[in-house]
């Protein structure tokens, strides 16, 4: 039993880290706040719809069992609700670690409160983690292992709950929000038990314009599983609101390009690149991870909302 879970907790640490044994990270992190944060819902005002795929350690093999490198995918929509001061979202998020695979369905409601030059945002976010191991590529230590001998695919589901708080103004975005707050169990008839652990995570931002076409965005991004704490570090540059170009850093783990650009002639779709070089352990992985981002925002319709006044903090 020891050596079967002794499995599963190497290729979860081993795909994010030693971070984190349950959650995927992102280097599209400034553009996917509601992942990290449910007071994020609907706080820009305005209909999104994000997509985003994670290719970890691009071209990786493992010497032993099947799997092959880490893949993560994430949709996700966020929407004001005007006339009750909140905000929905949700988003689906599949993760494959090797034999494992995890797969979320989060529903996410937000409650705004305005404060003088900022709003205050209170989130609650609620939905099913759903875990899958593939026995077959999984090669035990002891082959005549009785607790070993299962093969397939098996799954369980169970429910999660994350709570958050989020405060922006103008130039400056800052929040914090507790995931898995339920610390759901996974056994697969074993009496030994695969806890989701709770994580905390905090975000900030701040926005500085340079001149009438040139914008720059620095953020953070502070992970913790209550035990050992990581953060990431972005600064990018916006030129009039068309095209950016960034770097960032992930404790180390890896030095980051970033890159996108504005399609439709209002904005309102836009395309980013995130390319990973690892920078420590390269013996253990492949040196590069790959990040793909697509968003759309949908225009307002004065009609049903209030018109959105158009800052550096709601242009992303």
């Amino acid at each position: 039993m020891k050596k079967f879970y002794f499995f599963v907790f190497l290729t979860s640490a081993l795909a994010h880290h030693c971070f984190g044994q349950q959650d995927p990270q992102f280097t599209h992190y400034m553009f996917n706040n509601l992942y990290f944060n449910p007071g994020f819902a609907g706080a820009e005002g305005v209909t999104k719809f994000t997509a985003i795929h994670r290719s970890q350690w691009l071209g990786y093999q493992p010497t032993i069992g099947g799997g092959g490198a880490p893949t993560t995918q994430i949709i996700s929509m966020t929407t004001p609700i005007n006339k009750i001061r909140s905000g929905f979202g949700a988003y689906v998020l599949n993760d494959r670690l090797g034999p494992q695979n995890n797969l979320e369905a989060q529903a996410t409601y937000a409650y705004h409160l305005q404060l003088k030059g900022s709003k205050l945002s209170f989130g609650m976010r609620a939905g099913i983690y759903s875990q899958t191991i593939n026995f077959d590529q999984y090669r035990p230590i002891d082959p005549n292992d009785p607790l070993l001998q299962a093969s397939g695919k098996e799954s369980q589901i169970r429910p999660d709950l994350a709570a958050g708080v989020f405060l922006q103004r103008e130039k400056f975005y800052a929040g914090v929000s507790f995931d898995h707050l339920l610390k759901s169990e996974f056994d697969f008839g074993l009496s030994q038990r695969n806890e989701l652990q709770t994580h905390l995570y905090a975000t900030g931002g701040y926005y500085y314009q340079v001149n009438f076409d040139l914008r720059l965005q620095f953020s953070t991004l502070i992970k913790s599983d209550l035990t050992k704490t990581t953060f990431d570090l972005g600064a990018i540059a916006y030129l009039k609101d068309t095209m950016w170009g960034g770097l960032a850093f992930r404790q180390s783990e890896a030095a980051i390009l970033l890159l996108g650009y504005s399609i439709l002639k209002d904005k309102s779709l836009k395309i980013g690149y995130g390319l990973d070089y690892v920078i420590k352990d390269q013996s253990a992985k492949q040196p590069t991870s790959h990040e793909f981002l697509l968003t759309y925002e949908l225009p307002v319709n004065p009609a049903i909302g209030k018109k959105v006044v158009r800052t550096p903090r709601y242009r992303h």
